[in-house]
């Protein structure tokens, strides 16, 4: 199904490049500028690598490297000279392009935030990442959802970020709002090499949805990232998987028609319909109901786990104890009804 990594596209196809990029030292606006230049040189090559390919991915901390630094120097905005940069090179290469930045908030910390922009160097995604993998992350909490957008040849894209797709009610809100491919972008060092490959399949099998997955990759002479960029096919197979070699761009092609004709036609494991209409051999429809008490308890405010949790600030890993709360959700600039149906999902306080 990956004609031999794209190399022969089908009419249907969606020819894919993850970017299994050599982790960076950034500590300053100079080696940030040059980094900017070193992805821009990135797409480039990835545009010679194939002449087939529709989009390529880096990974998450590709701009910023793993220092979590959120000096303000360091620190990107979406009308700055660095997203404009990136919007020139897949312009200027034809090529799409999934993109990581430190997100400058004047309200807080820095958002860990991702962009797909298309061959005309127009943001047709922008993401901010729901959860930062604490305590290790500074980062602000995400606040504009899981947005969806169509991609390449009409595809459906989401865009998860590292530590969400730990989480399988990410993949499942994406594939919810129409995903087909679940783009999964990384700093993941070495240690999480098992988890990070059960979790991209499993996102896939249960969402009946193709996961293009990757991570920083090399040293930076502190920490080493796997790379092991990895596409997983809608049963959970692994269609293609990078290994640690520094820059190599994985690539495959992906068949969203296959995806739509799977969630329209299976019966057995359509897990995403059954779901909600479990048991519908016995009962007409299925029953509709929501038998879980974690989603009753979240959606009312009043989610407790039933076992203490020790660690809850990020303390241990030398940030400071917040002081401020969560702010909630506020309006998606690329999807104007998103503010609407964020607060439909917050718990009602009483009158």
């Amino acid at each position: 199904m990956s004609g031999l990594g794209g190399l022969n596209k089908s009419a249907n196809g969606v020819v894919m490049g993850l970017v299994q990029l050599q982790l960076p030292v950034v500590d300053t606006p100079v080696q940030l500028a040059a980094q900017v230049q070193r992805i821009v040189q990135m797409v480039a090559k990835a545009r010679r690598n194939q002449s087939t390919m529709d989009l390529v991915v880096f990974p998450e901390y590709s701009l910023h490297g793993l220092s979590m630094s959120t000096a303000p120097e360091l620190m990107v905005s979406l009308d700055g000279p660095e997203v404009a940069s990136f919007k020139n090179a897949c312009q200027q290469n034809r090529i799409w392009g999934c993109f990581s930045i430190m997100e400058a908030n004047p309200h807080g910390n820095p958002y860990n935030s991702g962009l797909i922009i298309d061959d005309q160097g127009e943001i047709r995604l922008y993401y901010r990442k729901l959860h930062p993998w604490v305590p290790v992350e500074p980062w602000e909490p995400g606040n504009l959802g899981i947005p969806v957008c169509e991609g390449p040849k009409g595809s459906k894209l989401s865009l998860i970020i590292c530590h969400d797709g730990m989480f399988p009610e990410m993949a499942r809100e994406a594939a919810y709002k129409g995903a087909e491919v679940i783009i999964r972008t990384a700093g993941y060092t070495a240690p999480i090499r098992h988890a990070w490959k059960i979790t991209n399949q499993a996102n896939a099998f249960q969402n009946l949805a193709y996961t293009a997955s990757v991570c920083m990759c090399g040293s930076d002479g502190t920490f080493d990232s796997m790379g092991e960029g990895m596409f997983c096919n809608f049963d959970g197979t692994v269609l293609v998987e990078g290994g640690g070699r520094p820059d190599e761009i994985v690539t495959a092609e992906l068949r969203p028609d296959l995806v739509r004709e799977a969630r329209s036609g299976w019966g057995v494991e359509n897990n995403i319909y059954q779901l909600y209409h479990r048991g519908y051999v016995a009962v007409k429809g299925g029953a509709q109901d929501c038998p879980y008490t974690f989603m009753q308890d979240m959606a009312a405010g009043r989610y407790q786990l039933p076992w203490e949790v020790q660690v809850t600030d990020g303390t241990s890993c030398g940030f400071a104890a917040p002081t401020r709360h969560y702010r909630g959700p506020e309006p998606h600039p690329l999807v104007p009804d998103a503010m609407a149906v964020a607060e439909a999902t917050l718990p009602k306080k009483a009158a």
